[in-house]
């Protein structure tokens, strides 16, 4: 089968441009490289000719409020209109578990204005909804480090390693759509504050940590369970500390 996957060169979309590739599939990365730009519509037609499935795990490149709502809007937009012009059956997309409990964020404002344009398009879809990435862990501290101290939101997080991501949109996609949101976390739930810890000791990072009421997440404000998937998601296999391990 032909799967065309936009973003196919990030963390996820690399890892899942690989898996499908072993699994015999013909997997086809779409993106500003190979000559593909969502944000004009320049290579849509041509790469999506033939094509059943469409992979969006694309980011913005900047995070900027109105920088990363055009990019969603805007990108998402045109490949929809490309897929109903080359007749695909299953639009998958990869988004954030609480997504529609972080409108105080603008990227999540976008995230939730693309899952509105897929939803509204009349295109078969599984939207994937993933917790935070273990790899991501340093990038959080530093959005919110003051100084030398890093002031974390109080809450709970279920974090997940990028290849169980990657294994959870090739499931979707080569499954049949769901018409809806499929959920996949970790399998351990930490602190918000005992996973940045974890993750910058690792990395021999001596900045202080304190969870501070002031704190937001990306903007927006948490509550205990805010980040947390629901009791029916997928859970990836590999834990933090096993993965922090492998990393040394």
């Amino acid at each position: 089968m032909k799967v065309v996957v936009i973003g196919g060169t990030g963390l996820i979309g690399s890892k899942l441009v690989r898996r499908l590739v072993e699994q015999g599939h013909e997997a086809v990365v779409a993106s500003p490289s190979t000559g593909v730009d969502t944000l004009t519509g320049e290579g849509l037609a041509e790469v999506l000719a033939g094509a059943p499935v469409v992979v969006d795990v694309s980011n913005s490149p900047s995070f900027e409020d109105q920088a990363v709502m055009d990019f969603f809007r805007t990108s998402t937009a045109n490949v929809l209109d490309a897929e109903a012009e080359a007749g695909v059956r299953h639009h998958v997309a990869l988004s954030v578990v609480g997504t529609d409990r972080l409108q105080g964020s603008g990227y999540f404002r976008a995230k939730q204005v693309q899952e509105e344009l897929i939803k509204a398009s009349g295109i078969p879809f599984s939207i994937v909804h993933a917790t935070q990435f273990f790899e991501f862990a340093k990038g959080l501290a530093d959005g919110l480090t003051e100084g030398d101290t890093v002031h974390l939101p109080a809450g709970r997080i279920q974090p997940i390693v990028s290849d169980d991501v990657a294994a959870a949109v090739g499931r979707a996609a080569v499954g049949a759509p769901v018409n809806g949101v499929v959920e996949v976390g970790g399998p351990e739930v930490f602190e918000l504050e005992e996973f940045v810890r974890m993750g910058l000791a690792a990395q021999n990072d001596s900045r202080k940590i304190v969870t501070d009421p002031r704190a937001t997440y990306w903007g927006a404000e948490l509550q205990e369970d805010t980040l947390l998937p629901g009791p029916d998601a997928q859970r990836g296999e590999v834990g933090f500390a096993d993965w922090l391990a492998r990393q040394q």
